[in-house]
């Protein structure tokens, strides 16, 4: 494995400024632990950031279906912080509903997501604020 010894904060931008997903910082002595997380060895991640619009809410399980400010889908986030979830909940108002979905009044908020994927959904995104 290929390593830089220092500067991970430089090599780090560098990794910002490409738009790749993150560095792994390790103490050079150390080994890979197969199937463990190790303190060792840390992701460092480059977490994109995005506004974004709630559209629906889904029934049957938590899930809001998102939809990027120029309508194209990047997925469902299937996690929002207790507090959050419950200021939602007072916040949204419904346009309509069908066995699956309850449709809502677009409300924005700002998101933070590993990265696209190669059908332009996010990956892993998790609540930042509300906009």
């Amino acid at each position: 494995m290929k390593y830089i010894n220092g500067n991970a904060s430089a090599y780090f931008h560098l990794v910002q400024q490409q738009g790749l997903e993150g560095i792994v910082l390790k103490r050079k002595d150390s080994r890979y632990e197969v199937g463990k997380r190790s303190h060792p060895w840390i992701k460092v991640i480059n977490y994109q950031y995005d506004d974004v619009l709630i559209t629906r809410l889904r029934k049957g399980g938590f899930g809001l279906l998102l939809s990027f400010l120029d309508s194209k889908p990047p997925g469902v986030m299937e996690f929002m912080p207790p507090a959050e979830r419950k200021e939602l909940y007072s916040l949204y108002q419904v346009i309509s509903e069908d066995d699956n979905y309850i449709f809502i009044e677009p409300i924005r908020f700002r998101v933070k997501y590993r990265h696209l994927t190669k059908g332009g959904l996010l990956r892993i995104p998790s609540f930042v604020g509300w906009i």
